[in-house]
């Protein structure tokens, strides 16, 4: 038996629509991340992602349908009860998640704060409330550094987020406090998806976060996955990006975090080429004894942290770009028994009013070689994606 692979590559927030409910989300029916991206920007240059079918998905401006198609491609909506990377990851990979997660739009409960201070040590915190990310930091970088407390904030998002400057208090005292934090939110049942570790320093006089420091503690999974089922069966669950955060490491055996969109796609290139360092990346203790399945799942984060959240649409256009560019890499470098999936797993539309998620369906394109092309149409569930892995791999 000749290898088989799923290479998984999600657009951080590239939706191509609002769903039905998302007035239910806070969400405005105009919202469309990728149309409103390439209508802002004049157009985009994505000639790969062309090529595979993404103009004939909708009208997107500057990306032109194609009669002669080099992929599937396709719509899909979620199941899940949410907008956020850990429900549309989960859902990928074949978990749907039935309850949403809890959001905190008065910020956190008073006794989970306290125990809080209590635990980590830190003092006090400050904030503790919804905010941009980097509004925050600036507007609360002097008291930050006078008090020494986290600043601890949240957003429309199930998230837990604490900001410090590590160059004032170290990074691994950081990561402790998360843990701490992902521990009481367990213990507590207060059902919130993620801790989020913001580590920033003072760069040429501005509060500057650190993208490659970040870490995220996601829940653990309540159920298996398609990738806990290929790790199970003793092959290799490659998370680059965030992908073993947003697992929890549940389903994964190697795993290694990116400071960039461009560091993920070069990664990704290395792990497709075999490449990799594997031993330095891989878990202690993992069987990868079958060397007949695999599964490379990458994250590109820059389109939702650095131009989503933050309404930059000219640099969410140029980040596509960008990614496009790195496809024409990938293409030539996909073997007979190499399965390509690109989707996104939520919307985060930079040209509508504030800065959070969007509830969109999402794109989805499938390349093998000799794949028979062919329109997908409207799917209901990001885990068609995880149905379609498993069927190639077993």
């Amino acid at each position: 038996m000749s290898k088989k692979r799923a290479i998984i590559i999600v657009i951080d927030s590239m939706g191509c629509g609002a769903m039905p409910d998302c007035a239910d989300f806070g969400d405005t029916e105009k919202c469309n991340t990728l149309r409103n991206v390439c209508e802002f920007n004049n157009g985009l240059d994505v000639p790969v992602m062309e090529a595979m079918g993404l103009g004939n998905i909708q009208k997107f401006k500057g990306i032109a349908p194609t009669s002669t198609p080099i992929a599937q491609y396709g719509t899909l909506e979620e199941k899940s009860k949410g907008k956020d990377t850990t429900t549309g990851h989960w859902e990928i990979a074949g978990l749907v998640s039935e309850k949403p997660f809890a959001t905190f739009p008065e910020g956190f409960p008073k006794e989970l704060i306290d125990k809080f201070i209590e635990e980590t040590k830190c003092g006090g915190i400050l904030a503790n409330i919804p905010a941009s990310g980097t509004a925050i930091i600036e507007q609360l970088n002097d008291e930050h550094h006078k008090t020494k407390f986290p600043i601890v904030y949240t957003s429309a998002d199930s998230v837990f987020q604490i900001a410090l400057d590590t160059d004032m208090i170290p990074l691994e005292t950081l990561y402790d406090w998360c843990k701490i934090a992902r521990r009481l939110l367990d213990e507590g049942n207060y059902n919130v998806a993620r801790v989020i570790a913001r580590p920033y320093k003072i760069i040429d006089g501005k509060p500057t976060r650190i993208s490659k420091d970040r870490r995220d503690y996601s829940m653990e999974p309540p159920k298996d996955t398609v990738l806990d089922k290929v790790k199970k069966a003793g092959a290799k669950v490659i998370g680059i990006g965030k992908i073993e955060d947003i697992f929890s490491k549940k389903g994964i055996t190697h795993a290694i975090h990116t400071g960039s969109n461009k560091e993920g796609l070069e990664l990704t290139i290395k792990a497709v080429r075999g490449e990799l360092p594997l031993d330095e990346i891989k878990y202690p203790d993992v069987n990868t004894s079958d060397e007949n399945r695999e599964i490379i799942f990458t994250n590109l984060v820059d389109t939702d942290m650095l131009f989503g959240h933050r309404n930059d649409a000219k640099g969410y256009g140029r980040a596509i770009e960008e990614i496009d560019d790195y496809l024409e890499e990938i293409l030539p470098s996909i073997k007979e028994d190499d399965l390509l999936v690109i989707t996104a797993d939520h919307g985060c539309d930079p040209t509508v009013e504030g800065t959070d998620h969007t509830r969109e369906y999402v794109p989805v394109l499938y390349y093998s070689k000799g794949i028979e092309p062919k329109d997908l149409g409207l799917k209901l569930g990001f885990d068609s994606i995880a149905q379609r892995i498993n069927d190639w791999l077993f």
